[in-house]
């Protein structure tokens, strides 16, 4: 895993898996077992959703290429621009 970061209402992650493994497969485990691993955590979850899945069905995957420093920054900074900022007064 490269890189991971997370937003409202989605996770980001850059994770490097070899050609031989299916992208499905890997979705579905760490799907499952973050699940499980919430769920222990965190007892309220268990409660919160009625069919027990708290993912979604889907997600979106891409391939990176040379722009791979570019996409690792893009993760890591999810969800900073919905931060309050202090205004800026200053005039030049």
């Amino acid at each position: 895993m490269h890189a991971i970061n997370v937003d409202n209402d989605h996770v980001h992650l850059q994770i490097e898996i070899p050609p031989s493994i299916p992208i499905s497969i890997v979705v579905k485990s760490l799907k499952q077992n973050s699940s499980i691993i919430l769920k222990k955590k965190f007892g309220f979850i268990r409660n919160m959703y009625i069919d027990g899945n708290i993912w979604s069905v889907g997600y979106f995957s891409s391939t990176i290429g040379l722009n791979e420093k570019q996409i690792k920054k893009y993760i890591e900074n999810q969800g900073l621009c919905d931060l309050p900022r202090k205004p800026n007064f200053e005039f030049s």
